[in-house]
């Protein structure tokens, strides 16, 4: 039985008409009268009864009328469905976080992404960078917010935003008078610094721009989040090199310089598994790369503030 038949059916059903019928179906009538007649053969029952002046439908009729009726109909959903989960209108998409993404493009990304997308459903995880690149390759998670660079070959990745590092300082320091801070001057300074392991870029980013700048730093604490190292600092344990956007935290005890000195950048990127072709997950992924461009312009580099990449970076984005 074909769905077209069916279509021929329901459609005499409601005009009981066999030329009306046929002209709302665009077809002739002899071929609709032969389709109907197959149904009723294949069937084993009569559907109308037909008269020269008259064309009712029978008992068998109108009960099959219904459940025709309720297949088309589940029918033409089925088909939009399939069609809203090509285009990644629905779906499920599961995304993995690092906490210091909260202060910057992950709310703003989830907010968009969810206007546009409401058929689809986001779990949201809080992992840190190895534990994102191990759910990646797992299947746990599809798509992560990360430091770059990724170096997996089973990922692709695509930096969209980047801000300098900042100076924070237990509230009350002397090199809190300064507008700025001159690396050096963190030189004899106690230091609460990121977590070397394998996964996570700050510690060598922080280590290196020092060691470029003339000192090894103290190392007093270690810390492997952004607002735990803030934390530390506005314990009074030591200073610290954080991203800029660690000033989103607004704990009390602790205050931010610039540096006087040009300062790496600090990137946050997505990572996604290469082989996946999920149209959620590249909707969500031309949604992260629209909000992060207005996030650009919308928070320009200046003292103390982050600073967006004024041109998104694409690093593997298209294998």
């Amino acid at each position: 039985m074909e769905l077209r038949t069916l279509r021929y059916f329901v459609t005499l059903a409601e005009e009981l008409h066999f030329g009306r019928a046929a002209r709302r179906l665009s077809i002739t009538q002899p071929p609709l009268s032969l389709a109907i007649r197959g149904l009723e053969d294949e069937l084993g029952v009569s559907l109308f009864a037909r008269t020269r002046r008259q064309v009712a439908l029978t008992h068998a009729g109108a009960s099959f009328l219904e459940q025709a009726q309720d297949i088309l109909a589940r029918t033409g959903a089925a088909v939009e469905l399939a069609r809203a989960a090509d285009s990644g209108r629905v779906g499920r998409l599961a995304i993995g976080f690092m906490s210091a993404s909260i202060y910057t493009l992950l709310p703003p990304v989830l907010r968009e992404f969810a206007a546009a997308h409401p058929g689809v459903r986001l779990e949201l995880r809080e992992l840190t960078l190895p534990q994102q690149a191990a759910a990646l390759r797992r299947h746990d998670i599809h798509v992560g917010f990360v430091r770059p660079p990724v170096s997996d070959a089973e990922l692709a990745s695509e930096t969209l935003f980047e801000e300098p590092l900042v100076v924070a300082l237990p509230a009350g320091h002397p090199l809190t008078a300064l507008r700025r801070v001159r690396a050096l001057r963190l030189a004899d300074e106690h230091f609460v610094m990121f977590q070397r392991a394998p996964g996570l870029v700050l510690h060598d980013l922080v280590l290196g721009f020092c060691l470029q700048q003339g000192f090894t730093p103290r190392v007093t604490q270690e810390a492997s989040q952004s607002h735990a190292v803030v934390g530390l600092v506005s314990a009074g344990i030591g200073v610290a090199l954080v991203p800029a956007s660690a000033q989103e935290t607004r704990l009390r005890g602790v205050e931010f310089r610039p540096l006087a000195e040009a300062s790496p950048s600090v990137g946050t990127a997505l990572a996604w598994r290469r082989d996946d072709a999920s149209p959620v997950l590249q909707a969500f992924v031309a949604t992260a790369r629209q909000v992060a461009q207005q996030f650009a312009r919308q928070h320009p580099a200046g003292p103390g503030r982050r600073r967006s990449a004024s041109v998104v970076e694409r690093v593997n984005a298209r294998g």
